[in-house]
């Protein structure tokens, strides 16, 4: 297994993390770069399998928020694309809904849900990354 370690952004936070979800990828992905180009994270290190493939990267949203991507080795963890569906959205507070979405959809999301003002007093939208997952961008407003 090869360990690569990037440079830290100058907001990279070392505090404890206490929520860092996992979302699995299938085999084989070489390429991750969508989280840096949709959403402007920090790919802190990765793990690489010896054919150059991604066995997990830790990714740094903002100041406190980590991600993880793991490829699937077990069958108690599936990634979207091999399960056929998610069983979870993932909740993004940004200060543009709309920006955000639009760059996402520049490098690859598909926008399942535009965004829109609902009275509950958010506006929200949804995007599926490329690997299946459903991110729900919004904002309090």
């Amino acid at each position: 297994m090869n360990v690569e370690v990037f440079e830290r952004p100058t907001n990279y936070v070392t505090k404890k993390m206490k929520f860092a979800p996992v979302l699995t990828i299938p085999n084989g992905v070489t390429d991750v770069s969508f989280y840096e180009k949709a959403f402007g994270a920090f790919e802190l290190r990765r793990f690489g399998n010896d054919d150059g493939s991604v066995h997990v990267a830790e990714f740094q949203l903002d100041e406190d928020t980590l991600f993880h991507l793991h490829e699937s080795t077990n069958r108690s963890s599936q990634s979207p694309s091999s399960a056929g569906t998610t069983t979870v959205t993932i909740g993004l507070f940004v200060d543009d809904v709309d920006a955000f979405m639009e760059k996402a959809k520049a490098a690859g999301a598909v926008v399942v849900s535009p965004a829109q003002d609902y009275d509950y007093g958010y506006r929200q939208g949804n995007v599926v990354d490329p690997f299946g997952h459903n991110w729900q961008i919004q904002k309090a407003i």
